[in-house]
């Protein structure tokens, strides 16, 4: 199929790298030209519906960019065909949809590491698409724009950090709390059983709403971005759903966590390959799929949250 050139003949370069497009709507695939072409790539065209076909057609780059702005059962029975291939093929996907199919999207991307965007804008395909080139082994990463290269290396350092400070909590260190029971002094002629430190329980759900609810009002009054910590929401909101033993979707999650809906997946996905949350598969509908703490995270919230009651310190 023909490379679009993006007017890289006007510019006397050439692409320094293809990727295959699927975009329904000729606006959307204008938009991933655009974001294409500030990250030195040209498109291939490639149509997600061949994914049905036995046997379907080669895959035509080692980077994908997928529009699926519906829920429509052939477009995620394809999108499913095309997550399994590229994850045996070691291919990238990035794929972008709406808010209101965010759920069954989402659902069919269980295998390749996929990257989803909900209604980007141009940057945010650019940075999916430089991310996208980082993960590919067999392509040589060029020299990112200086702001792209901060934004994910802030991303990936913030998420780090706080991995760390739960790796922490469980050794003991940083704060007067531990995951797991202290070493016990073991003496031969003391018969008395050992005892292991019980588990601090999670906190009461209603106390962590209100804490959401009191974070969430100061957007009335002061700009939203003095306060932004996805990270830090999105933990709530699930430790607030463990202890009501409920799941969470990640459309509810996303708007838990009070930016973006591309930003929050972003954090998602960077917390769960942190090990900080964990996906779960819906048995009963293959179109579902939740997310929830993992039992070191939620170990550590409830820790947290003893924390706070016994020091009798803000819960805000």
């Amino acid at each position: 199929m023909p490379q679009a050139d993006f007017a890289y003949a006007q510019l006397g370069r050439t692409p320094a790298f293809s990727a295959g497009v699927h975009a329904p709507s000729s606006v959307t695939r204008a938009q991933i030209a655009d974001a294409a072409e500030a990250a030195g790539f040209a498109l291939i065209d490639f149509d997600l519906m061949a994914e049905l076909e036995t046997p379907p057609p080669a895959l035509p780059a080692e980077i994908l960019l997928v529009d699926c702005p519906d829920d429509e059962a052939a477009s995620l029975a394809a999108l499913i065909q095309l997550d399994m291939r590229a994850a045996s093929g070691g291919v990238r996907l990035i794929v972008s949809t709406t808010l209101d199919s965010l759920d069954s999207v989402f659902a069919c991307l269980d295998q390749s590491g996929a990257e989803v965007l909900v209604q980007p804008t141009t940057g945010e395909r650019v940075i999916a698409l430089a991310r996208a080139l980082i993960k590919v082994p067999r392509m040589t990463v060029r020299d990112l724009d200086e702001a792209d290269r901060l934004t994910l290396l802030r991303l990936t350092e913030q998420v780090g950090q706080i991995a760390a400070q739960l790796d922490r909590l469980s050794s003991g260190e940083g704060l007067a709390f531990r995951l797991e029971s202290p070493a016990i002094e073991y003496n031969q002629q003391d018969e008395r059983p050992l005892i292991r430190t019980p588990r601090a329980p999670l906190p009461d759900p209603r106390l962590v709403r209100r804490i959401i609810r009191q974070r969430q009002l100061r957007a009335q009054f002061l700009s939203g971005e003095l306060f932004a910590d996805p990270a830090w929401d999105i933990l709530l909101d699930l430790t607030a759903a463990r202890a009501e033993h409920t799941r969470v979707s990640v459309t509810s999650l996303c708007i838990a966590s009070g930016v973006p809906a591309t930003t929050a997946l972003r954090w998602i996905g960077q917390m769960v390959d942190a090990g900080l949350l964990e996906r779960v598969e819906d048995d009963s509908d293959r179109r579902r799929a939740f997310i929830q703490l993992s039992d070191r995270t939620a170990e550590a919230m409830a820790r947290y949250f003893a924390e706070l009651g016994k020091e009798g310190l803000s819960l805000v």
